[in-house]
This record gives C-alpha cells, sequence and structure tokens, in this order.
C-alpha cells in the first residue's frame, strides 16, 4: 500500500468528473496536472483526487457519472500520468468518507453570509431555477475545505474563479484553530499559490462560437466545444466554422482578434502535445500576416484533428487493470491520513474522548 510522508508537504488537486472533458480542461488542467506532479513528486506528495461529490452539484445524468468517474483516472493516464510513481495519489473523494463527516462539521462553523457571498455560486444559480439550485451548490466551498484540510495541503493550484473557495478555506482553518487548538494545516494564501505554480498554470482556451468567454462544458449549441471524445472530423469542422473577425490578417490580439489569438493557442497547444518543442511565441511569429484565415484554420483544423486521433488512441490504451489498482492503493492512504484529522477535529469538538 501506497503511504504518504509525512515530512513531506502536500499538493492537492482535481478536476470534476461529470460529463465529457474538453480540450479547455484538458490543456488548461489536466496537461499541466500531470505535467506539475511529474516535476515536483519528489519534493512534495501529490494528491490527484477525483471529485466525485462535487458532480453533482448542479443537475447531471447520474447513470453517466460512474464511468465519467473512471473516464477522469483514464484521462490523467493517458496524459502521462506515472501509475508507478508512490508521491502521486490517484483517489476517488467519495471513496474516503471523512471529507463529507468534515464537511458537516465545518458547515457548523461557517457563516450563511459567507455562503451568500461566494460569487461563484451567485453566477451558476443564475443559470438555473428553482430546485435546480441545491444546497449542495451553496456550501459547496466548505466540501472543497474539506478536501485540503484533511490532508493537510499546503498548495493547491486554483483558477480565478476558486479563489474566493480557497480564502474560505484559510479562513475556517483559521478559525477552528483558533478555537480548539492546532487543528489544521492552513494553505498559503491565493498571492503566494500563484508565485508558486507560475506557468504550472495552463493557457485558458475560449469557446470557438463566442471567443471572449472560455470553452465550457455548459455549452448548449456543442459549437463552440471541442471535447476529447469528439470524432477528429467533427472537431475539424467546429475549427473551420470558429468566429473570427474582420481585419482579414492573422495577429496575436487578445482583445481585437480573440478568435485568431485563440487558434493561435489550440495550434500551439496540440503541436506541444505531439512532441513539438514550439512556444506560442514561435507559433505567433510563424503566421503573423497571413491573409487567408481559411488557410489558417485548416492548418488549425488539420493538427487539432491529428492530436484527437492520437489522443483517443493512447485513451484506448490505457491500463485499466494498473488504473484500478491505483486508485484503490491509494484510497487507502488517503483514508488513513484523513481519518487521523477527522478523529483529531472530533475530539476537538467532542464527539470523541
Amino acid at each position: 500500500m501506497y503511504t504518504m510522508n509525512p515530512t513531506k508537504p502536500v499538493i492537492l488537486t482535481g478536476v470534476r468528473a461529470n460529463n465529457d472533458i474538453h480540450i479547455g480542461n484538458y490543456f488548461g488542467a489536466i496537461l499541466p496536472i500531470v505535467d506539475m506532479a511529474k516535476r515536483r513528486s519528489a519534493d512534495f506528495d501529490i494528491n490527484l483526487f477525483i471529485p466525485d461529490l462535487h458532480s453533482f452539484t448542479t443537475p447531471i445524468d447520474h447513470s453517466k457519472l460512474y464511468d465519467s468517474i473512471l473516464n477522469n483516472a483514464r484521462i490523467y493516464t493517458a496524459a502521462g500520468l506515472p501509475l508507478d510513481n508512490q508521491a502521486i495519489h490517484l483517489y476517488r473523494q467519495s471513496r474516503v468518507p471523512a471529507h463529507s463527516e468534515l464537511a458537516w462539521i465545518l458547515d457548523c462553523f461557517t457563516g450563511f453570509g459567507e455562503m451568500s457571498r461566494m460569487t461563484q455560486f451567485k453566477d451558476k444559480s443564475d443559470k438555473l431555477h428553482g430546485d435546480q439550485i441545491s444546497v449542495g451548490l451553496f456550501n459547496y466551498p466548505v466540501l472543497m475545505a474539506a478536501d485540503i484540510l484533511l490532508y493537510n495541503a499546503t498548495y493547491v493550484p486554483v483558477g480565478d474563479d476558486q479563489t474566493q473557495h480557497l480564502e474560505f478555506t484559510r479562513d475556517i482553518a483559521e478559525r477552528m484553530n483558533r478555537k480548539f487548538g492546532e487543528l489544521f494545516t492552513v494553505p498559503k494564501p491565493v498571492a503566494e499559490q500563484h508565485q508558486f505554480f507560475g506557468k504550472d498554470q495552463g493557457l485558458r482556451i475560449k469557446d470557438l462560437a463566442n471567443p471572449t468567454k472560455k470553452m465550457s462544458k455548459s455549452d448548449d449549441t456543442g459549437k463552440g466545444v471541442i471535447f476529447l471524445g469528439d470524432d477528429p472530423q467533427a472537431a475539424h469542422k467546429k475549427i473551420m466554422s470558429a468566429t473570427t473577425d474582420s481585419l482579414g490578417k492573422v495577429q496575436y490580439d487578445r482583445e481585437n482578434q480573440p478568435g485568431i489569438s485563440n487558434l493561435l493557442e489550440i495550434l500551439t497547444l496540440v503541436r506541444q502535445d505531439a512532441g513539438r518543442d514550439v512556444t506560442l511565441e514561435q507559433t505567433i511569429s510563424e503566421f503573423t500576416g497571413m491573409e487567408r484565415y481559411g488557410d489558417f484554420k485548416r492548418i488549425v483544423a488539420d493538427e487539432t484533428a491529428e492530436f484527437l486521433t492520437n489522443f483517443q488512441a493512447r485513451l484506448a490504451a490505457v491500463d485499466e487493470p494498473a488504473i484500478e489498482a491505483k486508485l484503490q492503493s491509494s484510497e487507502q492512504a488517503m483514508n488513513l491520513v484523513a481519518n487521523q484529522t477527522l478523529h483529531r477535529v472530533q475530539k476537538a469538538v467532542g464527539l470523541r474522548r
């Protein structure tokens, strides 16, 4: 069984498990996570968890959830996650019951006003109605705090939409520590997180149809999103139909030419995934001034379709028994650590002697 080294600091991260994963998730989160885990595992324990309890804070097709959870593990493996690295722990949140119990305890020390001020809840609930707005969506940040605090995690790479949740995690940890003694390791503040991870954060791919917003699973039309499971030729058509502009010259200008800029970033990323040592600046230099958008789009579409073909082949070839063995051994190790933290909290609040 894998174990955590108590002398090593912990990096904790994960990607939500519901629905198909698109290339924005892959290049912006999954691939940077895998690269970070491989580079930093000598000095840190890497807790790479699949947040399956978070997966239905908004309505989903529950009949597909279990396979989506396993597909997350497959995608990490196809992206190059080394399953034999004992400092990297890959586990399902729901297989460690301490997450749920600690979340309830923290709920009871969290103010309604604190949760009401969370901007992500406001943004997501604005897109839902009535009973679709669940209590789980409302107190999502408390479960996220439990995910982090159970393992004494110091570093947690978060996007801009999660920084408020990380600050809440620090607040609730400090609050509990003041009241009950040193229960929790307080993760580093957001500024230090960004400084620590730096270039570990990936590019944020935008929607093909509306390149002023990020690529999102919630796109109802599907025209602006390329999923990892898309047929390569269907993805090719999406890129050929991508929104550009009327300026008629390829330039990297996020403000005035967001569509073209997005395609330059996508092309750079799929080339990097193919093993080419190319930077965004080199891609920009290669295509700046090109006047035929159709020709440029075709290059991006061809290489993106090739990326999908190759990735889907890697995904089909992953070692399923090795993934299952990794999940089980990591979950055993994580239960030991999480239960120690939970027991400490239970004693502090009077549930245990």
